[in-house]
This record gives C-alpha cells, structure tokens and sequence, in this order.
C-alpha cells in the first residue's frame, strides 16, 4: 500500500503502561509503505511511560487516561473504552499495558483485542516467565501472542517464538533475547489480522481459513 487516503488500512490502537519497545516495533512496521495497518492512537495509563514519546516521536496521537482518577477498575474500563473507541480501531494491540482488563473490556473488543505474552502459552500464565522457565530446567522457552480473553493470558495462541534456554542464562538475559522474537512475532500478528487472513473462532484461532493449534503456529 503506497497511498494510504486511496486504500483503507486497519485502524490500531496500542495500549501501554510503560517504555514501550513492543510498540516501538509496531511504529517500526507501520512506517513502510505497504503496512497493512496504521497506528492511529497510543493509550496509556501512566503520563510518565515513555511509550508516549515514541509515538509523539512518530507523529502518532497520544491519550493519557490514569486508572487512579477512577474509583474502580470497572469505571476505569468504560471511560477506556469511551476513549478507544473515539479512534474507531479495528485491532487493539497490548504492549505491556499493565491493567487486569475486565470481562466487559474484554467482550466489547472480543476478536481483535490481542496481547503478547513471555513464555509458550499455555505455559507459565502470569508473572517471572523467564525465572520460572530456568528453575524447571526447559530447554525452549520463548513468547507467545495470541487473542485476549475473560481468562488471563488464557486466550487462544496465534503465533509463538521459541527461544533456546542456554547454560547458564539468568532471568534477564533469558528474557532480552526473547525480546528480540517479540519485535518480530507481534507485528507480525497483526498484519495477519490487518490483511483478513486471522480471526478467532469460538476458542481457536484461525489463520487463512485453518484452525491453528492449540498452541498457534510456532516459528
């Protein structure tokens, strides 16, 4: 796509809390010509993330909308909705947007609200991905992106990046080369989403008209 006013791309929204490399990944993306989607709108629930200067940096709008001014998680998830909808996103990207999202944020956005998430779903939900991958001795551990759902970190996988675990990785170094395969795998996903070719089908994803497996396509 070389003209954007002639060609309609998918509309995204990204939803960050903090310095936001993922994001940097997406902006990365969306500046070549022939992306299929364009970043309309970085959303952050922190004024202080520095997310907010990369897409600043890239000529992307930039909303602050801070959790704490709102006197329940509920009431915080309805005025973000209010605000992301102003956009008219097609696809809602998480990039490290650090908020347990409620089951009606999460229905209002079903089937294109996605996440990344540090290990290979469905293994190690949650938190220290990377030091829980070490202690049970894995020898692959890696990222997942996959569909959110009401079930954290839960949703249906859609592409996952396997990531050797090496003699004596540390959490940290573990977790900066799984870094790099989310800048590559999330993107990625999107563009899936963006050119028609992925969607979510009841508990599974769906990637040009098959089922994926239980854990998404694996590269």
């Amino acid at each position: 796509m070389t003209d954007s006013s002639s060609v309609a791309q998918c509309r995204v929204v990204v939803l960050i809390s903090g310095s936001g490399t993922n994001l940097q990944a997406f902006l990365d993306a969306a500046a070549e010509p022939d992306c299929a989607y364009r970043v309309e709108a970085v959303i952050s629930n922190k004024a202080e993330a520095y997310g907010l200067t990369r897409a600043q940096n890239a000529g992307v709008a930039t909303q602050v909308l801070s959790h704490r001014e709102f006197a329940d998680r509920e009431s915080f998830d309805h005025a973000m909705i209010e605000v992301v909808d102003a956009y008219q996103p097609d696809l809602i990207i998480l990039a490290g947007f650090m908020r347990i999202l409620t089951p009606g944020f999460v229905r209002h956005y079903s089937g294109r609200l996605l996440n990344i998430h540090p290990s290979l779903l469905p293994k190690y939900q949650g938190l220290h991905t990377h030091q829980r991958a070490i202690d049970a001795g894995d020898s692959e551990h890696g990222a997942t992106v996959h569909f959110v759902t009401e079930e954290l970190d839960g949703g249906p996988p859609i592409v996952q990046a396997v990531v050797p675990v090496e003699s004596g990785d540390t959490a940290d170094s573990l977790a900066q080369r799984v870094q790099v395969q989310e800048h590559k795998i999330y993107p990625l996903a999107a563009t899936w989403f963006a050119e028609g070719r992925l969607r979510m089908v009841e508990d599974r994803a769906e990637l040009d008209g098959e089922l994926l497996p239980p854990t998404g396509k694996r590269l």
